[in-house]
């Protein structure tokens, strides 16, 4: 089913509602505005079922999403910003090197730990940046499983992380 035309009613008559709520979530009307985007440009290339019903509700778990993204990188970002931002001096350099390859090895360390199946998705997911549906076509299983696995992955990653830091 073409959800194009019901996807871009909405877009239009619904655009700045969502822009409103987004931006009183990031405080930030560009930023807003590029998520809000993202979230059409979504919609559009989903191959999910869209009706007149869901689109709604779609719409506003998908911007969520986002934003919750937007947060997660920026902790992220700013957690891990001195081991990856260039330094001034070859020192401090070379210390952002061995600090990279010394948080690469816990990462590899805290993978050999999780099960087999857990490790080659979150692989995927983290080396390949792939989404959940990528790998779940790329593995030929069930979109839930993959889902599931990942989030275990996930899990006992951030306790092995948390341990080892």
């Amino acid at each position: 089913m073409n959800s194009t035309p019901l996807i871009e009613a909405y877009y239009t008559t619904h655009r700045d509602e969502l822009l409103a709520f987004v931006s009183s979530r990031l405080g930030d009307s560009y930023l807003a505005e590029d998520i809000v985007q993202d979230v059409f440009t979504r919609l559009l290339t989903t191959r999910k079922l869209v009706t007149e019903t869901t689109l709604p509700a779609l719409v506003y778990t998908v911007a969520r999403h986002l934003v919750i993204d937007y947060f997660r990188r920026r902790t992220t970002r700013e957690e891990y910003e001195h081991i990856i931002k260039p330094q001034e001096s070859i020192e401090n350099t070379m210390e952002s090197v061995f600090s990279a390859r010394e948080l690469e090895e816990r990462l590899e360390r805290g993978l050999a730990r999780i099960p087999e199946n857990c490790r080659e998705i979150y692989r995927l997911h983290v080396y390949g940046d792939m989404k959940v549906s990528e790998i779940s076509e790329q593995l030929g299983e069930n979109y839930k499983s993959v889902e599931y696995r990942l989030g275990t992955a996930r899990r006992e990653m951030r306790r092995y992380m948390a341990a080892a830091m």
